[in-house]
């Protein structure tokens, strides 16, 4: 039975219904874990930088045979006895590399280069388990950011494809008259390596600023500029995948002289291999030659871009479009003493390195056309 209220009584005398409230309130996303995201995909970023310059090495020694099985899991121990190592020893006896090339290899050369390529795919499981534990660790504590969920996990689904297209490539030696992996599939496990690497450049920088800071920093996108960030990466990646047909053939060892080839502009014998097509992936003289030309080409590129973001009044647009041409600079001279040493591994691999160093910095600038950082001053 409802009380009588008295005509005197104020109405702000009753004491409000208790609000309901949800038991357990959802959790904040501070700016600092966004950082925290962007910091785990920063070291991400470096090893997997690391694991290409150790598969650079891993080709340039011969190594990518050794092993002839794999085994994501136990695969991860290496032999642990005289026993083991035989085993290991005769299988890769078996293949058409040990046969043709190294026919009177010991146990104890076996032994190096085995290393090499353990040690590339134990760096593959080392990736896999930072990607994994770090993942499951903001989705736990449901600190991932609206919409980043499936991007995150995108970068899982690709890195275990790059393990099974890295075997694909592997098996391409094992069996047949090759004496070395295939150079398109070779290109094909570089290619998503860097792609790999662009999605991760592009969500570290996007994970170090606020929605709010991005969607401020959109209205001042510079659309030309964006396109020639398009540009230069479509040009970037071409480039990058004929650097892998080039090592995938040791096409870097053949014309050891710049800026000609064999006395000429254009070699001799670009074209010889029936049919034609095959003369892109497994001539020496035509990919090496297409491999120099795209890279002056980028290089020419990323310098008018420049010139073109210097009418820009946004400093950090300006900024972002020099950092390749002076990387792209830096990436032919070392293009041009890995040619003049016949692609000696220590200069070959600090060549791969400047690429990603030089990939990145494209997808930094083209990041900064669409969102440039924050000017209070407009330049005069």
């Amino acid at each position: 039975m409802s009380k009588t209220r008295s005509i005197f009584e104020e109405v702000g005398d009753e004491t409000p219904a208790a609000t309901p409230r949800p038991s357990t309130p959802p959790p904040a996303r501070p700016r600092h874990a966004r950082r925290a995201i962007a910091v785990w995909l920063t070291v991400l970023f470096a090893l997997v930088m690391v694991m290409v310059a150790v598969g650079g090495l891993t080709r340039l020694t011969d190594s990518g045979l050794s092993i002839t099985e794999w085994k994501p899991v136990t695969g991860a121990l290496p032999p642990m006895d005289d026993a083991a190592w035989t085993v290991e020893f005769d299988k890769y006896k078996a293949t058409p590399q040990a046969e043709t090339l190294n026919p009177e290899m010991t146990l104890a050369e076996f032994k190096e280069i085995y290393w090499w390529e353990w040690g590339h795919r134990q760096l593959g499981r080392v990736i896999g388990l930072v990607w994994a534990l770090g993942f499951l660790w903001f989705l736990v504590r449901r600190q991932i950011p609206p919409g980043w969920t499936g991007r995150l996990l995108l970068l899982g689904v690709l890195g275990g494809a790059q393990g099974a297209i890295g075997w694909w490539m592997v098996t391409s030696g094992l069996t047949g008259a090759m004496t070395s992996v295939a150079s398109y599939r070779l290109a094909i496990h570089l290619g998503i390596a860097f792609l790999i690497l662009g999605m991760l450049a592009w969500y570290i920088l996007a994970l170090n600023r606020t929605e709010s800071e991005l969607l401020q920093a959109r209205r001042q996108r510079s659309p030309a500029m964006m396109g020639w960030g398009s540009a230069l990466i479509a040009v970037a990646f071409v480039q990058v995948i004929l650097g892998a047909l080039v090592a995938g053939i040791d096409a870097g060892r053949n014309f050891p002289e710049w800026p000609l080839m064999a006395g000429q502009v254009v070699p001799p014998g670009m074209l010889e291999l029936q049919p034609v097509w095959r003369n892109f992936l497994e001539n020496p003289a035509l990919t090496q030659f297409t491999h120099r030309g795209v890279g002056y080409l980028l290089l020419i590129l990323a310098l008018v871009a420049w010139l073109r973001a210097r009418g820009s009044a946004l400093v950090s647009i300006r900024k972002a479009f020099a950092g390749p041409v002076h990387m792209g600079l830096l990436q032919v001279a070392l293009g041009v003493a890995t040619v003049l040493t016949a692609a000696q591994p220590h200069v070959a691999i600090t060549h791969q390195v400047g690429a990603i160093l030089l990939f990145a910095l494209i997808v930094r600038a083209r990041f900064m056309a669409l969102y440039p950082a924050p000017q209070r001053i407009a330049r005069k």
